[in-house]
């Protein structure tokens, strides 16, 4: 008896598992593009950043500084807000930070 209930607590613990690596995944994807890593670069120094402020720093157009922020928040990573005629973004996912923490300690030197 006690068997079967020790089975269903891993099952149970593995279905939580694995939902914590479907959400993981799903932020890393968000995120998984250079430009977009820059961005939560930038935002995580500096929060509320408008699109025009973003794009000068990166050296990218505007329309696709724009695209990779939207993307993001659809996502739940970056939350937006209007300052006058501008859209200021700032990072709502702030976990996000400790993933480039991580990536500035590899030795990315071998890839």
């Amino acid at each position: 008896m006690n068997l079967g209930l020790k089975d269903k607590q891993m099952n149970k613990q593995s279905t939580i598992q694995q939902e914590e690596f479907e959400k993981a995944a799903f932020i890393l994807k968000t995120i998984a593009h250079p430009s977009r890593l820059a961005i939560v670069n930038i935002l995580a120094k500096d929060e509320w950043q408008a699109v025009s402020e973003i794009s000068e720093k990166l050296d990218l157009e505007q329309s696709l500084t724009s695209h990779h922020l939207n993307t993001m928040k659809a996502k739940g990573v970056l939350e937006s807000r209007r300052d006058g005629k501008k859209i200021k973004y700032k990072l709502k996912l702030t976990e996000v930070m400790q993933v480039l923490a991580c990536i500035e300690h590899c030795d990315l030197s071998r890839f």
